[in-house]
């Protein structure tokens, strides 16, 4: 498939949105910010065999791709709006593009993001989205606002995705010596549904406004990303491991507290949200 004929099959599949003052088929996007909002802009690349199977259900990696960026915008409180998407493809598979682009265009219609540009071209599988939203001027979460005596907040279960890599063979913290349990078939497909298809926490990551002091996607692992705020900070943190959240697959897989809480603080791959807040807000 030629270059020009990629690109208009994805063009005939973008949803429009208020904002787009050009899209694709120019030589840049025109976007339109409402007034007393300041944009956020989010990119990340996923590579084949690095951050997704190569083998991996397209539609999988195509929801995932947007996924990942929308969860940024969501911690920067952020309302998704538009997104770029460029892809290096090894070869003519349409089948295996339109699968692609049935998760990639699906997550993005349910959050109303409209695809405004991107780019193709031929090599290893890789995929490269730009997400951008918009946020009320002031009032974007960030990580260097926690406070003395915060309370720390996590949204969702964690531990899910960091389970469904064990089971797939990539153990993504150091368990030498530790023996996997065997995980019931049903318990397992909710795992790894939670690694295919994360969702983003677009809707809490709004709510947070006024509310959060300091906020960040938990994309690395909740002592990673935590750690992220701590340093922007300048403060400390203290974790309950046994009252982190556990989803009931997680819990029946991996009976095991102290290996289960393990898996829930660096697994990582969660893309919930961690934020801190003060202690009066708890009954917000």
């Amino acid at each position: 498939m030629a270059e020009f004929d990629l690109i208009e099959r994805i063009r005939a599949r973008a949803i429009a949105r208020d904002g787009v003052l050009l899209g694709i088929g120019d030589d840049a996007a025109l976007l339109q910010v409402p007034a007393g909002h300041e944009l956020a802009v989010t990119a990340d690349t996923l590579n084949a065999g690095v951050h997704f199977p190569a083998d991996a259900a397209p539609a999988d990696i195509g929801w995932k791709a947007l996924a990942v960026n929308l969860s940024d915008l969501a911690s920067m409180g952020a309302r998704p709006a538009w997104c770029t998407l460029s892809l290096s493809l090894p070869g003519d598979d349409t089948a295996w593009l339109d699968a692609f682009l049935d998760g990639f265009l699906g997550l993005a219609d349910t959050h109303a993001v409209a695809l405004v540009g991107g780019d193709t071209t031929r090599g290893p599988l890789s995929i490269a989205v730009t997400a951008m939203g918009w946020v009320e001027a002031g009032a974007a979460l960030r990580r260097d606002g926690a406070r003395p005596g915060d309370d720390v907040w996590v949204t969702g279960t964690l531990g899910d995705a960091a389970a469904a890599l064990v089971l797939g063979g990539y153990v993504p913290i150091p368990l030498d010596g530790v023996a996997m349990p065997v995980v019931e078939a049903g318990n397992a497909a909710a795992l790894r549904a939670r690694l295919a298809r994360p969702a983003p926490r677009v809707a809490v990551g709004r709510a947070l406004a006024g509310l959060a002091h300091a906020c960040v996607d938990v994309s690395d692992g909740l002592l990673a990303d935590l750690g992220h705020i701590c340093r922007r900070s300048g403060v400390g943190a203290e974790i309950e491991l046994a009252r982190l959240p556990a989803s009931p697959a997680l819990r029946a897989a991996y009976a095991d507290d102290e290996l289960r809480a393990a898996l829930q603080a660096a697994g990582g791959d969660d893309y919930e949200l961690c934020f801190s807040a003060s202690t009066a807000a708890r009954e917000a």
